[in-house]
Parts: C-alpha cells; structure tokens; sequence
C-alpha cells in the first residue's frame, strides 16, 4: 500500500506572518478545473442544504474561470453563478453574475493535492478554501474532493489534523474545532437535466 502525500497548508493571507508564511500555490489547470464536492464546511447555509457542488470552468482571458456553484434544497437544485479573477498565487475575487453583479468576495486556496488511493485506483483530490466575510456570509473554510461521495476518514482526518494545527491563526483554529462540519451527501445529485 502507497502512503498518501503529506498535507501543507497555507495561512489565509489575512492572518500570515513571517513566522508561519508559507507560500501558496496555485492548482495547476487540469487539476483545478472540475466539479467539486463540499464535504465539510463552516458555512451556515449548508446546514440545511445537500450534495453542494462547485464548478470552475476556464474563461478565454486566462485570467478568470466561471465559478457555478450548486446545491440541493429538498427536491430543488439551486446555484449560484459569478467569475472569479485570479489575484496572485492561491487568491482570488469572485464576482456575482446577474443580480448578484454588485457582489464581491475574496477567497484563497489554503492546500490542495491528492489523498489515498480508491477502489478504482484513482487518488481522491482534495482542496481547502478560505473565503472572507461578505455582507451575506461569514469568514470560513470548505474543504472539498472530486468524489462526490466525500473524502474518506483517514484524508479528512490528515486535513483537520493539519488545519488544527496552523501556527499563529488562533481563528482558523477555532473555527475548525467550532464550526467546520459534514455537508449532506445524498447520491445521485439531482441535476439541470433531471
């Protein structure tokens, strides 16, 4: 049996100091452009939500990729829908479309990278998002997977473990430990075609 990678993350940019800067790394396109589960969470609206999905598309400029995030609300699929322009390494804004045009958001990605290996002999891919308080919305992690089944225990477990322990990020910390939980997988996803 291969063992997994080992798990670095980064500091949310906000909270990064010269003792615990790590440099964050941008997820190489074939990587990066997918569809995402949400496993775990310390967003509140995903309490009463299921099977929350994202989905980053590359946009022509290079510089921006179509954001659609999707979830499911009893019977009914719902999305949300902006444009993310890339700031640096790991960072981004995203902007709402359509109505939610005025609206901005900063996020990063604090890891990403590939967990244990599955039946199927793939390697799950796992990514950890930091998002800022907006107006709707308050400060938060999401981790996510490629599996829309979720992560399995032992790469949640590395993941939490290592964002339990970020050096000087007494908030990240606590927000972990207070917040960040499951978010409901019901197979299959209802989708735009059902």
């Amino acid at each position: 049996m291969s063992s997994t990678p080992a798990i670095t993350l980064c500091n949310p940019s906000r909270y990064a100091s010269e003792s615990n800067a790590k440099t964050p790394t941008t997820p190489h396109a074939e990587f990066f452009y997918r569809t995402w589960s949400v496993a775990h969470s310390t967003l509140s609206m995903w309490k009463s939500a299921k099977n929350v999905r994202i989905t980053y598309k590359p946009i022509e400029d290079g510089t921006s990729f179509d954001d659609l995030v999707e979830y499911e609300k009893g019977a009914k699929l719902k999305n949300v829908k902006g444009i993310d322009t890339t700031l640096g390494p790991g960072s981004y804004i995203w902007r709402g479309k359509g109505l939610l045009k005025p609206f901005t958001s900063h996020w990063e990605v604090l890891g990403w990278g590939w967990g244990e290996h599955m039946p199927d002999g793939d390697a799950e891919r796992w990514m950890v998002i930091w998002f800022a308080k907006t107006l709707f919305t308050e400060e938060g992690i999401d981790i996510l997977t490629d599996r829309k089944e979720g992560l399995s225990e032992k790469t949640l477990s590395d993941l939490k473990t290592q964002l339990k322990s970020m050096q000087g990020c007494d908030k990240m910390v606590a927000l972990v430990e207070k917040k960040l939980i499951p978010v409901k997988v019901e197979l299959p996803w209802i989708s735009n075609d059902s």
